[in-house]
């Protein structure tokens, strides 16, 4: 026989918790962090504008058939700051440094400097939006940022660094945090699908200029490079970012952020997996504590209410703050 949960306190029967925002962000992980293993491969025969743009372009495309085919319409006048500024950092600069910068380092080191990119979008949360730094948040980040910096050493090459890719890869962090950050309050006046749509085709917009380079590295491009360009519009960008978006509008920034934690550690086992690439004793370590801080960001303590009226427990539409953060603050 199967109860309902109640609160210790009153008795309370607990909601059923919607499991469509947990699995959005484990699809979106998932797919980010196979997007290291494409970018690999495309990047030796793409520069990193015009991998970028023609990224964007066959993200655009299909975030474009599908929100004319739902008929989702324009999203509202307070919508778009949050898109534009989003769809020029995050879409746009993020990933045209990003690439940039992993030419210049190896991959350790990208990984390492990147990955402080949560920590600043929990402060700007907290700072700009009010969502405040839950002391399990605070915890997991730092456990996973410990193991993602154990990724990062133990990957990292001989002498493959230089400053000038350090200093990307940070502005890559810094652009990932801001749009993040810009993202959200975009969420609470138009849909995932709508935020996502006109973000990428913004950032499309933002790399035209390397139009001219991308049709020429294409013609002399194998279809291998140019097949894993066209996968990492399709899936890590316009699927992975939709479901960050639906995901993002039913939590807090920071805590979304904390799960890009687990990427690291899915990146190791796909390069295992797919690249052969077998792991060190210390990497599997570094990958195990990132997970492990994930899980503590993500914990939610029994001893507090949530909300349980309806109307406090959106299935489709946006949140707007962070009724369910509650429990977990200081």
């Amino acid at each position: 026989m199967t109860t309902t949960p109640t609160t210790p306190a009153t008795g309370q029967a607990l909601p059923a918790r919607d499991w469509r925002a947990p699995a959005a962000a484990c699809t979106t992980v998932l797919l980010w962090a196979s997007a290291f293993v494409s970018i690999r491969s495309a990047g030796e025969a793409y520069s990193p504008g015009a991998l970028a743009l023609g990224r964007l372009l066959a993200g655009t495309l299909v975030l474009g058939a599908i929100w004319l085919v739902r008929r989702e319409g324009l999203p509202s006048r307070a919508a778009w700051p949050g898109i534009i500024g989003s769809g020029l950092l995050w879409f746009g600069l993020y990933m045209v440094v990003l690439n940039w910068g992993e030419q210049e380092v190896d991959a350790g080191t990208a990984a390492m400097v990147v990955n402080i990119g949560p920590i600043l979008i929990a402060l700007l949360g907290a700072g700009l939006l009010g969502e405040g730094l839950p002391r399990r948040l605070v915890v997991g980040m730092g456990v996973s940022f410990t193991g993602a910096a154990v990724v990062g050493l133990s990957m990292s090459g001989d002498g493959g660094s230089s400053v000038l890719g350090v200093l990307l890869c940070l502005l890559a962090a810094v652009a990932y945090a801001g749009g993040v950050v810009i993202q959200k309050p975009a969420l609470r006046h138009g849909s995932a699908l709508q935020v996502t749509t006109f973000g990428c085709l913004i950032g499309t917009v933002a790399c035209l200029p390397f139009t001219g380079v991308l049709v020429s590295e294409a013609a002399a491009a194998p279809l291998s490079a140019t097949l894993n360009m066209v996968y990492l519009g399709v899936f890590p960008t316009a699927l992975a970012f939709t479901t960050w978006a639906y995901a993002l509008a039913r939590t807090t920034a920071g805590r979304m952020g904390a799960t890009t934690y687990a990427v690291p550690a899915l990146v190791v086992l796909m390069a295992w997996l797919l690249l052969d690439e077998v792991p060190a004793p210390l990497t599997i370590g570094g990958g195990l504590l990132c997970l492990a801080g994930v899980a503590v960001s993500r914990r939610r303590t029994q001893t507090g209410l949530e909300p349980t009226h309806p109307a406090a427990l959106p299935v489709e539409g946006p949140r707007h703050d962070t009724e369910r953060e509650q429990a977990d603050r200081p």
